[in-house]
């Protein structure tokens, strides 16, 4: 009877600990619908618009990986309840579309989880909320701890950085370490 009592508790922790992963991932892919619509209004001119009423930010840029069919709206702040549900701008860092560093962190396990297959040389576009794209090409990677806070420190070249937790397949939350990419402007090609 103990032996039954026991394989039923650690079924229904598993149970608990997969749906629980599961709902973080379902929870990410509703928020970028809602966020997909903020962001249209927010090209439409409208400023700060909420995704849902209660919601405590607003889209403040698009970030697309072309190649690897990435396309995520960015928050403003990058607080946990921000990152929990989309990539965040982080105050103080220039804004996106402005000159300057601009840096954008976001979770490995969601929004972020395509940064492990970046490559030196790859697009990334950054769109502000005017609708003006910008085009980056994949520079660096770099691993650092969380107390390196040089990688965020402004600059006067242009410069985007994302910034996600490290290693990516560990299943303890956060950690001491992140993985950053670095990236820059790049020519717009034509034709």
């Amino acid at each position: 009877m103990k032996r039954w009592l026991a394989v039923a508790v650690l079924a229904l922790a598993g149970a608990a600990f997969f749906g629980h992963g599961v709902y973080i991932l379902v929870k990410a892919e509703i928020a970028q619908v809602l966020l997909a619509r903020a962001w249209e209004r927010t090209l439409d001119g409208e400023e700060a618009v909420r995704p849902w009423s209660w919601a405590d930010t607003w889209p403040v840029a698009r970030l697309e990986a072309p190649g690897h069919g990435v396309d995520r709206i960015v928050l403003a702040g990058a607080s946990g309840a921000v990152l929990a549900f989309g990539p965040g701008h982080l105050d103080g860092t220039a804004d996106p579309g402005e000159d300057g560093h601009t840096v954008v962190a976001g979770h490995r396990d969601t929004h972020f989880e395509f940064l492990r297959d970046l490559e030196a040389g790859d697009e990334l576009w950054l769109e502000d909320t005017g609708g003006d794209r910008r085009r980056y090409r994949v520079e660096s990677f770099r691993i650092v701890t969380d107390a390196d806070v040089s990688v965020l420190d402004p600059r006067h070249e242009d410069l985007l950085t994302l910034v996600t937790c490290y290693p990516f397949d560990t299943v303890v939350p956060g950690g001491p370490l992140r993985y950053v990419v670095r990236a820059v402007p790049a020519p717009v090609r034509h034709g």
